[in-house]
């Protein structure tokens, strides 16, 4: 039993694929990934990236899909690129943000004397609001990692979570 899979490529996205490696080329940036993997096979019929294996495993099987989505989500990423928005929710303290280079500095969080700091990676570009924060990126996976880290950086310790809601969060991505 072969499964296979297809991704098609949108208008202006150009795809190679060289042995595992796969480039990605839109107009809104390059994306390149290896999706090393054994007895998984991957080629470019026309239109389409057609991603199959000769294997019935489980595991072998449920990488074929999870390769689907990954190249599906990089030609979307250099054709139309991601955006996430970040909500910063205070009841107590007013929070206060700043960008310095790759890092979020924030100050004031539950009345902390000292900053926390949030590090945004390499391909993501943050804009700071008066309460909302907004990443925008080719690469669905930095954004997702840059988003955890703001989170992360505002999590609230030996507090009470219900009463201490205090902090930084994802409400809409796309």
């Amino acid at each position: 039993m072969a499964t296979e899979r297809t991704v098609r490529i949108p208008k202006g996205v150009k795809v190679e694929i060289d042995g595992p490696l796969v480039r990605v080329k839109g107009q809104k940036g390059q994306l390149e990934r290896n999706f090393r993997f054994p007895q998984i096979a991957m080629k470019v019929e026309g239109d389409e990236v057609v991603i199959s294996t000769g294997a019935d495993r489980k595991r072998v099987v449920a990488m074929v899909g999870t390769i689907q989505a990954h190249v599906a989500n990089m030609c979307k990423g250099v054709s139309e690129g991601f955006e996430y928005r970040m909500k910063v929710v205070y009841s107590h303290f007013p929070i206060q943000l700043k960008l310095s280079g790759n890092r979020l500095e924030i100050n004031n969080f539950l009345g902390e004397k000292k900053p926390r700091y949030a590090l945004i990676r390499d391909g993501v570009t943050a804009k700071v609001g008066n309460d909302e924060i907004v990443l925008s990126g080719i690469n669905r996976e930095t954004l997702g990692i840059t988003s955890a880290n703001i989170e992360d950086a505002t999590r609230i310790r030996n507090r009470d979570p219900r009463i201490f809601q205090d902090g930084i969060y994802r409400i809409q991505r796309g």
